[in-house]
């Protein structure tokens, strides 16, 4: 069995996200109104409890949480599954330039690109703007490469390296990046929503204007490598 509580405002779910430079809470939607849970049987999503307004929520909705809530796996579940076999393409690694454009936002893909142990150091043209939807890119080097505008949305980075990377105005979404180097990376206008940076080095790296939701900010608050000026910037306490 498996349960799931949501809190619901009149417009829809309330989210919560973290400006680094206005150093606030933006809240696009009204305080939550409600609250109701859902407990999911082998016979279906079913309401369990349920307040004034949402009184009358049913079937249909907890079984759409239901789902949304098995599908959206985190990129910290993520690390824990096995990694497919390397690839065998020849030119796997020209596949970066190229991209991927399938279902970009979810990491939905129609061929799996594989970018491990490949080195991208120092380049400034190919990659810009491309999306990395699901990429694999641990033991990857991205040393001193452009990856301003680049959409990585639940691409794996564990171990890769990305030393005075550029992710300026770059959406990195859901992203692994447990034990990457990222040491002088420019986040400026980035989007970091949902990624993690566990054991990563962060030193010099640079959070100017970045997006990233308040938890987790605090998450990444508590990475010691980052430096007085990037705590600032973030609005660590």
């Amino acid at each position: 069995m498996a349960t799931l509580s949501a809190p619901l405002s009149q417009n829809g779910f309330s989210r919560r996200f973290y400006s680094a430079k206005r150093r606030q809470l933006i809240s696009p939607f009204p305080r939550s109104l409600a609250r109701f849970s859902c407990c999911a049987t082998g016979e279906g999503a079913q309401p369990k409890e349920s307040l004034s307004p949402c009184n009358r929520i049913g079937t249909v909705a907890c079984g759409l949480l239901a789902v949304w809530a098995l599908t959206n796996t985190s990129p910290v579940i993520a690390a824990n599954q096995r990694l497919p076999p390397l690839s065998t393409e020849p030119n796997r690694c020209e596949r970066a330039y190229v991209g991927n454009t399938i279902g970009q936002a979810n990491g939905v893909y129609d061929k799996p690109i594989d970018l491990r142990f490949c080195d991208y150091t120092n380049e400034k043209n190919q990659l810009k703007g491309k999306s990395l939807a699901a990429a694999l890119m641990s033991d990857a080097k991205f040393d001193g490469a452009d990856l301003s505008e680049v959409v990585m949305s639940k691409a794996y980075a564990v171990g890769a390296s990305f030393k005075g990377a550029d992710f300026s105005n770059a959406v990195l979404d859901r992203v692994n990046f447990g034990k990457a180097n990222l040491q002088g990376a420019l986040f400026k206008n980035t989007v970091l929503s949902g990624s993690t940076f566990d054991d990563a080095q962060l030193q010099d790296a640079v959070f100017e204007d970045t997006i990233i939701g308040y938890i987790d900010l605090q998450k990444l608050c508590v990475n010691p490598t980052i430096g007085p000026e990037g705590r600032a910037e973030l609005g660590c306490r």
